[in-house]
This record gives C-alpha cells, structure tokens and sequence, in this order.
C-alpha cells in the first residue's frame, strides 16, 4: 500500500522539536572543550542547513529538466554532455557563483557562461561534485542534488553518480553531497537495477518520490486516442501498490510543461502564434506539426513551440493562448504534474529527510562516543539526547531503515510505516478517526501486548530492535491517551 502525503501542520513542529533536541546536545557537546568545540559546529552546520534530496534515474529520464522547473532558472544543462556528466549541488545562496569541488574536497571556483551554465575546466573523472550558489527562494528550504544517468552505456556516468551518493561515502560526507531523501524518475516502470539502485542509497519509501516522467507523451502519445496524461495518473497509481517498499507515491510529470512554465520561457509572441491554431482540428493540426514548411507558423515558430511545448502542450494550450502567456502558463502548470511535486516535496518528504538527517547526526555522535578519548562524556550526552521524547520518531524512522534491509517484507515495517506517517494517535493505531481516548488506550494496549509477545522470539537484530521501539511507542500511547 502507497504511502499517503495529506498536509500535516505538525510535521514543522515535529521538525524543530527534533533539531532542538540534537542542537541542546551539540552545545553540551561543545562545552567539553577542546577539538569537540570543532566537531560540534561540523554536525551544526549539518543540522541547520536544509535538506538534501537527490534526483535520480536513467540518463535522458528528465531529471535536470525537473531541477530547472523546481528552481525556476534554465541553470540545470538539458543537453550539454559536458555538464550532465557530473554531479551537481544546488543550493540558495548569493551571489550567483559556481564552485567546483575535486575529488579531495577542495572546492575553486568555476566561471558561470550566459549567466547560468557553468563551463567545466577539468576532466569529469577527477570532479567530486559542482556546487552551484542561487539567489532563489525555491532553494530556500531545499538542496537538490542532480545526478548524471544510471546505466548509461559507457557506465561512467552512473559510476559518477555511485561515487557521490553510495561508494565515495566517506570522502563525500565531507564534501558535504550526503542526501537525505531522493526524487526518482522513470518511464514507464523502472528496471531492476533501478529498484536495487534506489535500496543501495540506504533510504525509506517515506523519503523517497517516484516520479513518472514525460507524461504528456505517455502511451501513444498527444494525438492519440487517450489522453497520455490521464493514462500517466492511471498507470502511476499502479506502480504506486507496486513499488510501496521503494518509493512513498509516484506522481506522472512532463517535465517540459513544467519547465517552460516555470522558467519564463514562453513569450507574448509564443502565445499569439499558438493561437493561430485554436481553430484548427485534430488532423489539421497533425499535418501542421509534421510538414516542411507548415503555412500558418512558418518552420522556426512551429518548431520553437514544439521545442517548449511538445505536442501535447501545443494541442492543449492553445485552447487559451488567446488570453496571453500568463494563461498559457498556467494551463501548462496545472497539467505538467509540478505543483504536486513540490507540495511532496515542501511537507512530508521533507519530514522525513529531516528524520534521516537526524539519524545520520545520532549516527556521527555515536561514532565520537566510540572513537574518542572523552567517550564516556560523549556517550552521556548521546544518551540523553537518544531518550529525549522529541527524539523518539528518529529512532523509529532508524528502525524502519534497519528492518527494510534485513526483512523487508516483514509485518513490523508496515506497523512502523504506519506509526511515523501518522498524524494523528488513531492513524498511528490504524483505528477509526473519531475514537475515544479510552478506546485509544485500549488499543495501544493490545498493540503493546503483541509487540511483547513477538518480542520473545525475533528473527534478526533489526528486529530486535524495531520491537523494542514498538514497546516504547505503544507504551508512550497508552499512557498518554
């Protein structure tokens, strides 16, 4: 069963409850002195910057394409080898400035041509990643991460992207690429490397969005008989049951709708042209699109609109051109897929990144806690932030991602899935929305009493562990209730 992303006001409070929790520890931490000064501005900075979710998928699957449409600049290379061949970092930050990071960490400065591409002095195998700096609000609360192509037939492109995000982890955890959630993109239905590629990243289906792009040519396409689009919406749904244990949901997109709408490319002149073609019928216009020298537009417009329209937004919007380019954008916008993509993306998949975030901070203080000499300091304060009751859906959230690698098909994932994308105690419990306080009580008792009972016999450590957060959270519930 897909996972569902209905507004949730309490996800920000569930947000700054968890970095007041980790942020009180850090200062703790710091007040040891020493290098744990340092070490707890590194895991600050890590703490309070927004984000980061990677958008991932086959090459040509439209994942720049996408970016420039989320950030509302052409600043993402469509079709540049030399620039799609790298990872690249987006984030807000003023001036508008490229910084190109080696494979060491060091970062130098790249110069930008044309105000947004960045022009590459370096071969791509010696690039860690570009960092680009954007003075742009849609960046204000996200970082995106855009990866060259996963099986690409030369393979280096993907074992780029493999570098960044799964082998390099070490070398790219200081140079600051670390993802927290992912955008996966693909057509149709992704491929078994895809799905593996997507479990080797070592996310939830809570932080990961399936999108199913280039809908607007879906099935058979504009002039079809069905509406690719609507079959996009129906075909998306499918392969939301299908893939439940990778992704959270899968949203059809066309991405080029998306992009030329929202990237001020559609003039004045673009919709005077295209309603030139109001009138004309399904046929008329298919022998427009296809001939040499189409009388109506001329060659160089008719190719301009299919270039950011395609077919599909050619047929469509110019039903409405004749109102300007504010009405043909919005008729692209409603029908590109985007606005749902970034509402996912603005609430509950960034919950949930925040979530992982937060587990990889536990995660680089229990590493501390291990490893130096002021351990059982460090340890003191990492257990009071772990049993900190703010902090008690990251340790949730930990033991979903311990259970998806070692049982994924196991009933406890579904329980913790249901339990962290709930809103409300009678979500979490799986029981009506208006029952009683008692009855709720009643519930999380019995759940407690199962948990308990499979407690005594686990199959594996994960689970081990999962039951143990299961006895925390039911018991929590019953009291409370």
């Amino acid at each position: 069963m897909s996972t569902s992303y209905p507004p949730n006001p309490a996800q920000f409070d569930r947000q700054q409850a968890v970095r007041t929790a980790l942020d009180r520890g850090l200062h703790s931490l710091a007040g040891l002195g020493g290098d744990l000064v340092d070490h707890a501005n590194r895991i600050g900075a890590i703490l309070w910057s927004p984000p980061r979710v990677v958008i991932v998928g086959r090459l040509k699957a439209g994942k720049s394409t996408l970016v420039n449409a989320l950030i509302g600049a052409p600043v993402a290379e469509t079709a540049a080898l030399e620039a799609t061949n790298v990872v690249t970092v987006y984030q807000a930050g003023a001036p508008s400035r490229a910084e190109l990071v080696d494979l060491d960490g060091e970062h130098r400065p790249i110069p930008l041509t044309a105000g947004t591409s960045v022009s590459l002095d370096a071969d791509a195998a010696d690039i860690a990643y570009v960092h680009r700096h954007l003075p742009t609000q849609a960046l204000a609360n996200l970082t995106l991460v855009d990866t060259p192509g996963l099986a690409t037939l030369t393979v280096e492109n993907e074992n780029r992207t493999r570098a960044a995000l799964i082998d390099g982890f070490a070398q790219t955890r200081a140079a600051s690429v670390d993802a927290d959630g992912a955008v996966f993109l693909f057509d149709s239905a992704p491929r078994a490397d895809e799905i593996e590629f997507l479990r080797e990243l070592g996310f939830t289906p809570l932080n990961t969005l399936g999108v199913l792009s280039r809908a607007d040519s879906f099935g058979e396409g504009a002039l079809g008989q069905r509406n690719p689009i609507e079959h996009a919406h129906t075909h998306a749904q499918k392969l939301a049951q299908r893939l439940a244990q990778s992704v959270a949901t899968v949203v059809p997109v066309a991405g080029l709708l998306a992009e030329s709408s929202h990237t001020g490319q559609v003039s004045e002149a673009d919709a005077i042209a295209l309603h030139t073609l109001a009138s004309a019928n399904t046929l008329e216009l298919m022998d427009l699109l296809e001939s040499e020298s189409p009388e109506q537009l001329g060659p160089v417009m008719r190719d301009r609109l299919l270039d950011l329209l395609g077919e599909y937004g050619v047929l469509g919007a110019r039903t409405v051109a004749g109102q300007g380019a504010h009405a043909v954008n919005q008729w692209l916008t409603e029908h590109s897929g985007i606005t749902q993509v970034k509402h996912l993306l603005e609430s509950a998949l960034q919950d949930f990144a925040a979530l992982h975030r937060a587990d990889r901070i536990l995660a680089e203080l229990d590493l501390l806690a291990v490893n130096h000499p002021a351990r059982e300091h460090i340890r003191t304060i990492t257990d009071w932030v772990r049993n900190d009751p703010a902090m008690h859906p990251v340790l949730l959230y930990r033991a979903l991602r311990g259970m998806l690698l070692a049982d994924p098909h196991a009933p406890v994932v579904t329980e913790l899935t249901r339990l962290l994308s709930g809103r409300t105690d009678a979500e979490r419990l799986g029981v009506h929305p208006e029952t009683s306080p008692s009855q709720l009580a009643h519930h999380a008792g019995e759940r407690l009493v199962h948990v308990q009972r499979q407690a005594i016999s686990t199959r594996t450590a994960a689970e081990d562990a999962a039951l143990a957060e299961l006895v925390r959270t039911y018991t929590s519930m019953r009291r409370q209730a």
